[in-house]
């Protein structure tokens, strides 16, 4: 009751008396329509607010970095969770097929693109191809929840596009002045009146390690900003991980005090206990550690004599190592979800899956995987973009009308890696019934399992060829392709 609910129930506590039963009903009917706005005792704990990306996310964005990397240096569980992101967002890279007009000039391109994507030709430090830089941007993109990607221009190398790669921390969140009028600055990230970033306020570090005071200034169209966006205010980025941190902590604490627990358990310890000594000193032991013991740690086969008077009490926890196994399970089923991954992705125990279960488990881990394939879709197509313009400029490639027609030579595709089967049979014959019924192409299928359409055709029509030469009907053989051959020797 506030001041006035006082001052009005020291003269009238009937009316007093009303006035709180009415604020009280009337609290329970705003609350009354959704159980989880009820602010009764079950809720009272539960504190929440509604504030932009920016404050829910700055004050916490460096500790939950920090906490993120820490158990990817130390935890074999998070490692687990990040190996298959890696492996199937990334995995063994993405393939270009240009698309232009002009199939010469796609050869052309293809093999210029071969020739920059390696180490000493894309990355600015020349310590990795674009495919081990995709994996690190990956795994950064996980734990530290974004990676800034540089496009930066030099004098060496095929082209003088190069890429650096630099980590989220390197964005200086104390800048508070814009570089352009009319700007605004968030945790860092400039952007103009609409919320679209126009620059990034990068520190400067010495050669020996130390900060420098003015932070560089690098505009939005030389940096690509890899994150996920899941706030429409949301300007930085925030660990992926975030949701399962506190799980994964817990999950390795569990393990370690279950592994000390058996430990000692295995340690087929002796102690020997004394009698006390009695009034006249008879049975006294001299010893001269009476104060503490050198065996404080139990070993296999330690025998161990105790002072006079001195006992041990060893606590033994109820628990055992059954009752470790499911709770660690389900603590993994639990963690994985938080990932948007299943239990046998990041555990690899196949030991409870058939094939139905595990090409279903597989299918959603895929949607799940493909959000980042998305997003590193996005960061080698701009990259590309970036590419076939610098090699235009500086002559690489003869294309006169790019400037006029820079879209039309822009079209590519990516081909990734196929996946692996799980019953290469029921596989095959998914895909032969999918090509009899329309509902898949020979071109899709080829896609599917990271082959190029074109060079897979041309490969059938090469064997078929040497056959033939051979007077092999390796068509009919290997693919049910009638050849001709045999009309071909009666015609002879």
């Amino acid at each position: 009751m506030n001041w006035l609910d006082n001052l009005i129930g020291f003269f009238s506590p009937a009316w007093a008396y009303k006035r709180q039963a009415f604020r009280t009903g009337l609290d329970e009917i705003r609350s009354g329509y959704y159980d989880s706005a009820d602010s009764s005792r079950m809720n009272r704990n539960w504190a929440a607010n509604n504030a932009p990306a920016v404050m829910t996310d700055s004050f916490s964005r460096d500790n939950i970095r920090a906490r993120a990397r820490d158990l990817e240096r130390n935890s074999d569980i998070m490692n687990a969770i990040l190996s298959a992101y890696n492996r199937n967002v990334v995995g063994e890279g993405f393939t270009l097929q240009a698309r232009t007009d002009n199939e010469e000039l796609n050869n052309k391109i293809e093999e210029l693109w071969r020739v920059w994507t390696k180490k000493k030709n894309c990355d600015i430090s020349k310590n990795q191809n674009l495919i081990q830089m995709l994996r690190m941007i990956e795994r950064r993109k996980r734990v530290d929840g974004g990676v800034l990607i540089q496009k930066c221009y030099t004098d060496d190398g095929v082209l003088p596009l190069k890429l650096s790669c630099l980590e989220v921390d390197e964005i200086d969140k104390d800048v508070m002045s814009p570089h352009y009028e009319g700007n605004k600055v968030v945790d860092g990230v400039e952007v103009n009146e609409y919320g679209a970033a126009v620059g990034y306020h990068i520190r400067r570090y010495s050669k020996d390690g130390y900060l420098l005071e003015e932070p560089h200034f690098v505009k939005a169209e030389d940096m690509i900003f890899v994150f996920s966006k899941t706030r429409p205010s949301q300007v930085r980025e925030m660990s992926d991980l975030n949701p399962t941190l506190l799980r994964v902590r817990d999950i390795t604490e569990f393990m370690t005090a279950v592994s000390v627990k058996q430990r000692i358990e295995a340690c087929m310890s002796v102690f020997i206990k004394k009698g006390a000594a009695d009034e006249l000193g008879r049975g006294i032991v001299k010893s001269n550690n009476q104060a503490g013991y050198d065996g404080k740690l139990l070993s296999p086969g330690m025998i161990k004599v105790l002072n006079p008077g001195e006992s041990i009490d060893v606590v033994n926890p109820n628990g055992q190592a059954a009752d470790a196994t499911s709770y660690i399970k389900l603590q993994n089923q639990l963690l994985g979800a938080g990932q948007g991954l299943s239990y046998e992705a990041t555990t690899r125990d196949m030991s409870q899956t058939n094939y139905s279960s595990a090409r279903q488990g597989l299918i959603e881990d895929n949607l799940t995987y493909a959000e980042d394939r998305q997003l590193l879709g996005d960061l080698v197509d701009e990259i590309y973009e970036a590419f076939i313009t610098c090699a235009v400029l500086y002559k690489k490639l003869d294309i006169p009308d790019f400037l006029e027609n820079k879209e039309k030579y822009f079209k590519h595709e990516w081909i990734q890696a196929g996946r692996r089967w799980i019953d290469p049979l029921k596989e095959a014959s998914a895909m032969r019934l999918g090509m009899a019924s329309g509902q898949k192409t020979f071109k899709q299928i080829a896609a599917e399992n990271g082959k190029d359409w074109r060079e897979q055709i041309e490969d059938i029509a090469e064997v078929i060829a040497y056959g033939n030469d051979l007077g092999i009907d390796l068509g009919h053989i290997l693919y049910g392709i009638d050849s001709g051959i045999d009309s071909r020797r009666q015609n002879g």
